[in-house]
């Protein structure tokens, strides 16, 4: 066991700990958090769309009319639509803020860069036609939202590293001293920006020219003339990948647990290279339930969030409760007893660091175990249909279990999940449990020669 800390220690911990600090993912992951209160505000709209009481639709057309459902999902494409567009400012942003130059300035030239990547035409069925048509001179809402997130985070990314160096090797224009700050640091953006734009403008038009030449079409990217096309295909795959694939479930969950046990916030480490994957799953959902469509994803973002991880990361909801309502040692019961109210809003870092389970060679067993199986459990009774799939809603992160089963997926089958997994992770947990609750009970009366004690 002493074997296995060490490894931790030094060789897991240290990269992982620069993986925490790296300057990109942390942009990242924060600016992807700047969609989330829109995202919220558009799930609790789409959940009234979509309420599964019979008569529910009949009632509200009485009510408001027969283009009820079109006028009440206005919000839902004002908020969702936008997840790109929000996504790359907010990246560009905290990128700058790391590099102390002017954030602000940035994410707009982000944005500018985005936009200029993005072909203005969509392609249009009119009224009788069989035939669609493709109109120019329309911004295509498809892109600003899930479908464009990925060039967005790179758009951002590339358009606020030119930024930066530029602006760091002082090739910016000074205005004099009278100036008001605001002006000046408008024209100091002045030569970096047009430089990104004219970076991107640049790709672009190499892109058009080469799909023109078919050239890219002999590399295998059949049908694509533009960044966003390309995208997509080179990242198709691997989204099915994690989207529709057990192992990419169960390695997400088991990566971010190792994190969480080495003392390390593995949600938030991951977080900046599987949000925009998740989150892309999860619209695709809401765009399928929004077109009376199969869903398409079992693996979202509220698959983990409100299913799996209950309690927080580790499932540890029952594990609380065990201390609460269980515990022979002091330790145990006041630590359930201040744990439980954040438990319940999925929030347990009291569990992590008061128990400890980092680092705890008996506690990090379930720790691990249980969300791995309930991964497995979930993903089975999702495919095979008994409980229904998260419907695109993302319900916060801290509402607590039953509620958010039920928001997730639209039903009360997804409480029942939760219910079910609830009752799994308390079976997994409880043999280890009661041996850390008689370690504390020894402890607590002087006992020294116990060999759990010494595995801790």
């Amino acid at each position: 066991m002493s074997k296995y800390n060490s490894f931790l220690e030094n060789k897991v911990m240290p990269i992982a700990s620069k993986m925490a600090g790296q300057r990109h993912l942390l942009a990242l992951r924060d600016g992807i958090i700047l969609t989330m209160p829109l995202i919220i505000i558009g799930s609790l709209f789409l959940i009234l769309g979509f309420i599964p009481i019979p008569g529910y639709n009949e009632f509200m057309a009485s009510i408001f009319g027969d283009a009820w459902m079109t006028k009440l999902l206005y919000p839902v494409g004002a908020t969702f639509d936008v997840m790109a567009l929000i996504a790359t400012f907010g990246i560009a942003y905290r990128l700058a803020e790391h590099y102390k130059v002017d954030p602000l300035s940035a994410g707009a030239v982000a944005v500018s860069a985005f936009l200029v990547a993005t072909p203005y035409v969509k392609m249009f069925t009119p009224e009788g036609a069989e035939i669609a048509v493709q109109v120019g001179g329309v911004i295509p809402v498809a892109l600003m939202g899930s479908k464009g997130l990925f060039v967005g985070i790179l758009i951002a990314l590339f358009s606020t590293e030119i930024y930066r160096k530029i602006i760091q090797k002082n090739i910016v224009i000074k205005m004099p001293d009278g100036v008001p700050p605001s002006v000046s640091k408008s024209f100091v953006a002045l030569i970096p920006a047009s430089i990104v734009i004219v970076s991107v403008w640049l790709i672009r038009i190499g892109i058009e020219n080469l799909h023109h030449l078919n050239f890219l079409e002999k590399l295998g990217f059949t049908g694509t003339t533009s960044l966003h096309d390309i995208i997509t295909l080179l990242l198709s795959e691997p989204l099915g990948v994690l989207t529709g694939s057990l192992i990419g479930a169960i390695m997400y969950t088991l990566i971010v647990h190792l994190l969480w046990v080495c003392g390390l916030h593995g949600s938030s480490i991951l977080g900046g290279v599987m949000g925009p994957i998740l989150l892309t799953a999860t619209d695709q959902n809401r765009l399928a339930l929004q077109a009376g469509e199969a869903l398409p994803n079992v693996v979202t973002q509220p698959f983990f969030d409100s299913i799996i991880f209950m309690g927080g990361a580790g499932s540890t909801l029952m594990f609380v409760v065990m201390m609460g309502l269980l515990a022979k040692s002091e330790h145990s019961k006041q630590l359930g007893k201040l744990a439980i109210a954040p438990g319940l809003f999925n929030i347990n870092e009291p569990v992590i660091f008061g128990a400890p389970v980092v680092m705890n060679p008996l506690l990090m067993i379930p720790f691990v175990l249980a969300p791995v199986v309930l991964t497995i459990t979930t993903y089975f009774m999702m495919k095979s249909g008994f409980i229904p799939l998260t419907n695109g809603t993302i319900p916060p992160w801290t509402t607590p279990p039953i509620i958010s089963g039920f928001l997730a997926t639209g039903s009360w089958k997804g409480a029942f999940m939760q219910v079910i997994n609830l009752a799994i992770a308390f079976a997994i947990y409880f043999p280890f449990f009661k041996l850390w609750d008689k370690t504390n009970v020894q402890l607590e009366k002087g006992t020294e020669n116990i060999n759990v004690t010494k595995a801790m």
